[in-house]
C-alpha cells in the first residue's frame, strides 16, 4: 500500500511538472537545423494569413474605440492579437528566411542583385510589421501585402525550393 502511495505521489508530481513546463516554454517555428521539412510556400501562406489577421484586428480596434462605452477588455485583446501576428511576421522573416533560406552572396557573384532585392524586401516586411504594431493605419496592411507579393516573386522565380 505504501509503495502504491509513493508511486501515485511521484506520478502526480511528474504530471504537475510537465503541466507547468508546457506553459513556461515558448515554441519556435524552426530549430535552425537544415532538416528540409519546412516548405517555403507555407511560410508565405502564413505571412498572408498573419496580414489578414492584423487587418481584422485593426478594424476591430477602430470599431471598439468609437463605441460610446468602450469595452477595454476586448480592445486590449485585439491590440494584443494584432501585435502577436505582426511579431509572427517578423519571426518568419528573420528566423526562417534571413537565417536559413537566403544564402549570403558576395558582391562579385552573379546572383548578388537577387540577394540585395530579397534582403531589401524582407527588411521592408519586417519594418512594415513593426509599423503595424505601432498603429492601426491600413497603409501598412497594403504595404505588407504588396511587399510579400514582391518577395514571393523574387524568391520563387529563381529558387528551387518550393
Amino acid at each position: 500500500m505504501k509503495l502504491l502511495k509513493n508511486v501515485s505521489s511521484s506520478l502526480i508530481a511528474v504530471m504537475a511538472a510537465l503541466f507547468l513546463f508546457s506553459f513556461s516554454q515558448k515554441a519556435y517555428s524552426h530549430c535552425e537545423i537544415p532538416c528540409g521539412i519546412y516548405e517555403d510556400s507555407i511560410r508565405i501562406a502564413l505571412l498572408h494569413e498573419d496580414i489578414s489577421t492584423i487587418e481584422k484586428s485593426m478594424l476591430k480596434i477602430e470599431a471598439l474605440s468609437k463605441e460610446e462605452t468602450v469595452n477595454y477588455n476586448q480592445l486590449v485583446r485585439w491590440v494584443n492579437n494584432k501585435d502577436e501576428h505582426a511579431q509572427k511576421i517578423q519571426d518568419i522573416v528573420s528566423q526562417y528566411f534571413l537565417h536559413q533560406r537566403i544564402r549570403i552572396v558576395e558582391p562579385d557573384d552573379e546572383n548578388y542583385q537577387k540577394y540585395i532585392t530579397q534582403l531589401t524586401l524582407l527588411h521592408k516586411i519586417a519594418v512594415y510589421a513593426m509599423k503595424a504594431k505601432q498603429t492601426t493605419d491600413m497603409e501598412y496592411i497594403d504595404k505588407l501585402r504588396e511587399t510579400v507579393a514582391l518577395f514571393e516573386e523574387a524568391y520563387f522565380h529563381t529558387h528551387e525550393h518550393k
